[in-house]
């Protein structure tokens, strides 16, 4: 599948041109176009700032006008904080990406526009648009730094073309405890806690050996963890007989 094109239209600063680049590059995203870029091109400071992301630099497409950007393109969304007089759908960054992704297994070819760093994409630019995308942000200081914003896009890009796990547990050097040895671990507890007379009194023993019993069960045990549990009630065990 073909990739967006993250374009950006007159940037001013090269260290935002390079810190967008090293964004995209973050999710796997490769197309940059750049429209007439204020401080010429190529411009070190980009490059400088890109870290790793180099090579995306060496490929970017530069463009005298927007136009000229977005002519292989046959659906284009804009990226602007502001309401504008002209009449657009507007998308979420997820829904936009989503239906990106959509358009693009279709045979489409998609771009997404970034404004110049001190005001924005100008009504001239949004109007070649096909949608706006804008994001939630606090009325109240709307604005988005170049570089933030192509890697919030990015970031929903990769969100909806990469299988995501949206939660895992990373075992160092362990796994999950078997039923066995869960069970074991209780019986060994039960066992020297009721030597220590821990159940009392006797008609309440029962449902306290229930409820130690069902403590380990809802611990998310792993079987390092068992073995130190296993050796904390022996060490105890030891200490008590020698009577310290």
């Amino acid at each position: 599948m073909t990739k967006p094109a993250f374009v950006l239209v007159r940037p001013q600063m090269g260290e935002n041109i390079g810190a967008a680049a090293r964004a995209m590059w973050n999710f796997g995203l490769d197309r940059m176009s750049i429209v007439a870029p204020r401080d010429g091109w190529p411009n070190p400071s980009a490059v400088a700032m890109a870290s790793g992301a180099g090579r995306l630099l060496d490929e970017a497409r530069v463009f005298a006008t927007t136009a000229e950007a977005l002519g292989e393109t046959t659906f284009v969304y804009a990226t602007t904080a502001r309401s504008r007089d002209l009449t657009k759908d507007i998308y979420s960054p997820e829904v936009a990406m989503a239906d990106a992704v959509a358009r693009l297994q279709a045979g489409q070819q998609v771009a997404v526009m970034f404004g110049p760093e001190r005001a924005g994409l100008e009504n001239a630019d949004i109007a070649r648009a096909n949608a706006i995308i804008s994001v939630p942000v606090n009325p109240e200081f709307p604005s988005l730094n170049l570089a933030q914003c192509v890697l919030l896009m990015g970031y929903e890009w990769r969100r909806a073309t990469a299988e995501i796990v949206p939660r895992e547990t990373a075992y160092a050097g362990t796994e999950t405890a078997t039923q066995i040895e869960i069970d074991r671990l209780a019986e060994h507890y039960s066992d020297r806690l009721e030597t220590a007379g821990f159940f009392f009194p006797p008609e309440k023993a029962e449902g306290m050996k229930q409820t130690l019993r069902n403590l380990w069960s809802r611990m998310p045990l792993t079987r390092a963890d068992v073995q130190i549990l296993h050796g904390i009630m022996r060490q105890m065990v030891r200490w008590k007989e020698r009577g310290d």
